[in-house]
């Protein structure tokens, strides 16, 4: 032994540090002979390690992860500890005689053949490392080699937050070669157990809890193919599944903006003639609707879409704006009920002197022209009385009724026509104008009892349409 290892140890020392990396395989060599002195292991004449053991060697793949690290919403990363194993079955290799394994340095990788094991939505992995880093390669009896290494990766997921904070993100992470096709290497998954290697694995947990999170791995077990180079790929797949949280956002969102939208229905019963008290309740509440939808944009990550917590918060929103509106056609309707007050008490008083007028006399034109006018001299001036009431007016007062809430159109006679439409029409307008503006406050009745039922109404539906498509997107 130490006949042929101090020729090589001469010739590293005289090729220098500067010139390791050209002499890398000789220091190979000298690693490959004092591992098999060692350990009795000998690596047959013919060995290469480029090709793979066998013409269809498959490569079992475990992973048990420690911790969840951490989720980066912004990035659409996810960060995890975790013991990663890889086993094969190696013919070529043989262990000593009497021993049901031996452990090989870790730099004895680069001695035999490796699975080219690629990662697809890996970002970085980083092996831990102590006093040496951690890493495992042990061959045992039955030709079995394990390969166990304890690392920090970075995964790079796809996520959509269209239903955020109803959103389920799935993440299919494969475990494939980039050099091998499916006639060279096949990748499947197997359960890490104690004899592969993995003696530092006690319990296999399958779901964390995050703050926001609960994240859930399971192992799909069925074949999957990457098809890319120079044909298909197997790999194997593992499935993460991120469901968040969603107690925090029902108290910190949902709940708030809930009650500012029912705190604006007090309004109604609120006397509209009280301006201040009505007119800041509602805008404050308007204010703190619009503060929150900004902090929860802000605070959110992005979408292609409105996000689900953002159609809740505008909707909340435009309902307290309705209530706010509603104020103003009140508002509205009072000045205009107040603007014509006297106007209809002429009317009343018009009405009231056609009532007890006497009854008009039926007289043709000829008669009517033959009636004489009588008067009485009054304060030296003659004061003609007529007789005969002039038809136009005696039709006006007919037809005309005047109830507080009437609006003066009513007394228009209809001609037909496009004048007739246009007459109803501003009867109809004039008519709501004064229902709102009515002091009995008709209008703040009527939205009492509407709000709340549309409001229940959207809930309802709100609720009913963003659970199901969260529920599908958690089954596929």
């Amino acid at each position: 032994m130490w006949t042929l290892l101090l020729p090589l140890v001469g010739l590293v020392a005289l090729g220098g540090g500067a010139t390791f990396a050209p002499h890398k395989e000789l220091f190979e060599c000298a690693s490959q002979i004092l591992y098999m002195d060692q350990d009795e292991l000998q690596l047959p004449t013919n060995y290469s390690r480029n090709i793979p053991p066998e013409e269809n060697t498959t490569v079992y793949t475990g992973l048990h992860v420690n911790r969840v690290s951490g989720v980066d919403e912004n990035k659409e990363e996810i960060t995890l500890d975790v013991f990663l194993q890889l086993s094969w079955r190696e013919r070529r290799l043989h262990t000593p005689p009497g021993k049901p394994f031996i452990d090989l340095p870790w730099e004895f990788r680069q001695l035999i053949w490796m699975p080219d094991l690629f990662i697809w939505q890996l970002q970085t992995m980083r092996i831990h490392s102590v006093l040496q880093e951690i890493a495992e390669l042990r061959l045992y009896s039955n030709g079995t080699v394990s390969l166990v290494i304890g690392a920090t990766i970075i995964i790079k997921c796809e996520m959509d937050f269209v239903l955020y904070p109803l959103d389920v993100q799935n993440c299919a992470i494969d475990f494939s070669s980039y050099k091998f096709t499916t006639q060279g290497v096949r990748f499947e998954w197997r359960e890490m157990s104690p004899w592969l290697g993995a003696r530092l694995v006690t319990e296999q947990r399958t779901e964390f809890r995050l703050p926001k999170y609960v994240v859930t791995f399971a192992t799909d077990k069925s074949n999957h193919i990457r098809t890319f180079g120079e044909g298909n790929h197997s790999a194997a797949r593992l499935q993460i599944r991120l469901s968040r949280e969603l107690r925090s956002y029902l108290l910190e969102s949902y709940l708030p903006s809930s009650l500012f939208v029912i705190i604006s229905w007090g309004s109604f019963c609120v006397i509209p003639e009280i301006v201040p008290g009505r007119m800041v309740l509602l805008v404050t509440t308007l204010l703190s609707l619009v503060t929150m939808f900004d902090t929860v944009s802000t605070n959110s990550p992005d979408a292609l879409e409105l996000k689900c917590i953002e159609v809740w918060l505008i909707s909340c929103t435009i309902f307290v704006f309705l209530a706010l509106l509603e104020y103003f056609v009140v508002l509205f309707g009072i000045r205009y009920d107040k603007s014509w007050s006297q106007r209809r008490q002429d009317l009343r008083r018009a009405a009231s002197a056609a009532q007890l007028a006497p009854p008009p006399l039926h007289l043709n034109h000829a008669q009517r022209l033959s009636t004489p006018v009588t008067g009485t001299p009054q304060g030296g001036m003659f004061s003609p009385t007529l007789s005969v009431e002039d038809e136009g007016l005696k039709q006006q007062f007919d037809h005309q009724t005047i109830k507080r809430d009437s609006p003066i159109l009513d007394s228009m006679p209809s001609t037909g026509g496009p004048s007739t439409w246009a007459s109803r029409i501003a009867t109809k307008i004039d008519h709501g104008v004064m229902f709102c503006g009515a002091q009995h406050g008709a209008l703040d009745k009527f939205a009492l009892m509407l709000f709340p039922v549309c409001f229940i109404l959207f809930t309802i539906i709100y609720w009913t349409t963003y659970l199901s498509e969260a529920h599908r997107a958690m089954n596929n």
